[in-house]
């Protein structure tokens, strides 16, 4: 008899993908949390975020235009057609006082938006 025997192929094929079947779902690491059922509406990540930007210089700039300090909240409000929710970032260059970033932030706040961040590059090795 000159065929080839697939029986103990197919045997063996069979119980390794048990094996996989009944071990991939205990491989998934983390920690199991039993979250909170919630009838909040979810978050509005469909608008774009607005980016305020601060220069070496100490020049503010709302988007790529430049704005006074002054009228930065008055800009804010109406690129933000009145949403206090509205998720704002905030770029400070890295050689710039971390006084003159905190005091921006803080005029942002003290405007009524609620969603503010500071942004950051990552570094080159990504660790």
């Amino acid at each position: 008899m000159s065929d080839i025997n697939v029986t103990p192929l197919v045997d063996v094929m069979l119980v390794l993908l048990i094996i996989f079947m009944v071990t991939s779902p205990m491989m998934t690491s983390g920690v199991n949390v039993d979250l909170p059922k919630t009838d909040a509406k979810p978050v509005n990540s469909d608008t774009k975020p607005i980016t305020v930007s601060i220069k070496s210089d100490g020049t503010i700039y709302l988007g790529d235009n430049p704005v006074s300090s002054d009228q930065l909240i008055d800009q804010l409000k109406a690129a933000s057609e009145n949403d206090p929710t509205h998720r704002i970032f905030v770029r400070g260059d890295a050689h710039i006082d971390y006084g003159k970033v905190m005091q921006v932030m803080g005029q942002i706040t003290a405007g009524g938006f609620t969603h503010v961040a500071l942004l950051a590059q990552q570094p080159a090795g990504g660790h």
